[in-house]
């Protein structure tokens, strides 16, 4: 189970999709891409500043503000997301 925590300053994310043996994981595999192209977006698309930390299963992206394009880019990450545990039940919102 993937645990995700989103605040007014940052999103936490630690665990696993746990949907299929670690490397081959299709579903851990979406929520990365989505994340990193999250992480990605923020740094090249906006003046926002944002502190990344990404590792095996845990993700911290922290800001102070965002602005309009900012939380556009959030907004769809968790619409991603969203999507993909409607499909598979792999994450808890906390």
């Amino acid at each position: 189970m993937i645990r995700v925590k989103i605040t007014d300053k940052g999103i936490r994310m630690n665990g696993h999709a746990d949907c299929s043996i670690r490397g081959q994981d299709i579903v851990c595999s979406a929520i990365s891409a989505l994340t990193c192209t999250l992480i990605a977006s923020m740094e090249q698309l906006t003046n926002n500043r944002i502190r990344a930390d990404t590792g095996c299963g845990r993700t911290v992206i922290e800001w102070q503000e965002l602005s309009d394009t900012g939380k556009l880019l959030v907004d769809s990450w968790f619409v991603g997301i969203a999507a993909i545990n409607e499909q598979y039940n792999c994450i808890k919102f906390v």
